[in-house]
């Protein structure tokens, strides 16, 4: 049984992981900016908040999320050809990103000020799209 439940798993090379890893980085990141920009139109002080959010991201993408895509890219490289496309990320990673999904949906619901949900949303989407790059150059770099 558990043979022929192997033929339907999606098993893919490792440089397909990093490619979806990277894809995926930089899908949720210029979702995030785009969401942002929109809600840039209106405010007074977009300049500031422009450069903020991004001044804030690449601080969190240098401290916080470069070393994470850097753990993640070791991890897939340990793959073999073969492995499962969703072990892409751990489980745990899995559930911190349903767990940071939540988390958006319920900041979009409370009444903030839309200064903050703005300032969020840029340096969220710009430290998770200046961070990709490290998984795009290992998928360009992979066999």
């Amino acid at each position: 049984m558990r043979q022929g439940l192997q033929r339907y798993k999606p098993g893919v090379k490792t440089g397909t992981h990093l490619l979806l890893s990277a894809f995926l980085w930089t899908a949720v990141g210029t979702l995030m900016l785009c969401r942002g920009g929109l809600l840039l139109s209106g405010q007074y002080f977009w300049p500031v908040l422009l450069v903020a959010g991004l001044f804030a991201g690449s601080l969190k993408s240098r401290f916080i999320l470069d070393p994470v895509a850097r753990q993640a890219i070791e991890r897939i490289r340990t793959f073999r050809d073969g492995t499962c496309l969703g072990a892409v990320y751990s489980v745990k990673t899995w559930l911190l990103v349903l767990c940071m999904a939540a988390a958006g949906g319920i900041l979009r619901g409370l009444s903030l000020p839309v200064e903050l949900l703005l300032f969020l949303y840029l340096m969220v989407g710009w430290s998770l799209l200046w961070s990709s790059r490290l998984a795009w150059r290992a998928w360009l770099d992979s066999p």
